[in-house]
């Protein structure tokens, strides 16, 4: 069975405060959590790593390497070992 992916909203055609909200709340606990995640680009690429820090637009990803990753590149993202494996 799988758990549902995370998806992000573009933020300027949708300000519902409650959105942003969830999408805070899932964000800081899989930070301090420490969750290993798989995020999967909109052109295909998958990156691992653990959600270090993020802001409206940008999450910070630390995996083999530091990496800074625009929301809007990315189609969807999930906890490794939950879905796709």
């Amino acid at each position: 069975m799988s758990t549902p992916s995370f998806r992000f909203t573009n933020h300027e055609l949708d300000e519902n405060a409650a959105h942003r909200q969830a999408e805070q709340f899932y964000l800081q606990k899989q930070i301090q959590a420490q969750t290993p995640m798989v995020i999967v680009l909109e052109d295909g690429e998958r990156l691992e790593g653990q959600i270090e820090w993020y802001d409206r637009g940008v999450l910070k990803i630390r995996g083999r390497a530091k990496v800074l990753i625009y929301k809007s590149a990315i189609k969807y993202m999930y906890k490794l070992g939950e879905v796709g494996q």
